[in-house]
């Protein structure tokens, strides 16, 4: 499987590196997030070894069982849905967490990293679409939420993070992330903060959002094919991203 990797991940970066010469962009600019949700540990094994450092997991559950079983030069990122219960576990085991969706998550990932002794870099997750099944702040929480956690010392806001609509024509989905790209410049006017992370853009339509400014893009099946049955056991409640 390793072959079809490299071989995939190869044609990807050739994709992005077009579309960053297209939109005037450094290609270092954008990262990778290989999503290994479902895939078992060999796959995260062959990913890494095609040079692919920093895994996403949008569910507790599959990331505890799984993360023990895997490389351990690899840094993995929360992208899912993320309960208030499930933050301890979260911050034992990421990084990084992109889909922090309310101002009492951010507060209670704070409380709990300054009890663990870290600082969690974060994603803002919004709602631009407006859906009711989609998880994210209102676009106006988003510059209230910022100047509140200005008194948080153990998060550090890096950006913003969304997930547009699902459509058969990936052009759909621009509207979307230039809205994100777009807020994320007004809240830098208003509140001071850089933003610099736009967590944007999946296996169907990273191109557009790279074009629109993404800085990580998350990318399953175009770099690991069909998901496969490896499975941990499901956390009761737990959300699929």
């Amino acid at each position: 499987m390793s072959g079809d990797i490299q071989t995939r991940l190869a044609q990807v970066q050739k994709r992005v590196a077009e579309t960053c010469a297209r939109a005037g962009r450094n290609v270092s600019d954008v990262r990778i997030v290989a999503v290994t949700k479902t895939f078992g540990p060999e796959d995260v094994a062959e990913v890494a070894r095609c040079g692919l450092t920093v895994i996403g997991e949008s569910r507790i559950q599959e990331a505890k069982q799984k993360i023990p079983l895997c490389p351990g030069n690899l840094e993995w990122h929360m992208i899912g849905h993320l309960q208030r219960n499930k933050v301890k576990d979260a911050v034992q085991l990421f990084k990084m967490i992109h889909s922090v969706d309310s101002l009492r998550l951010l507060e209670t990932i704070n409380e709990t990293s300054k009890a663990a002794g870290v600082r969690m870099p974060v994603c803002l997750e919004v709602n631009v679409s407006g859906e009711g099944s989609k998880f994210g702040m209102k676009p106006d929480e988003l510059i209230p939420v910022l100047e509140y956690s200005n008194k948080f010392m153990n998060v550090d806001v890096e950006g913003l993070m969304t997930i547009p609509p699902f459509t058969a024509d990936p052009r759909d989905a621009r509207p979307f992330f230039r809205t994100l790209r777009e807020l994320r410049d007004k809240c830098r006017e208003k509140t001071g903060f850089s933003l610099d992370q736009l967590s944007m853009g999946m296996s169907g339509d990273f191109e557009i959002a790279v074009e629109e400014g993404a800085t990580w893009i998350r990318l399953g099946s175009v770099l690991l094919g069909e998901r496969k049955p490896w499975k941990a056991s499901s956390g009761k409640g737990e959300e699929e991203l």
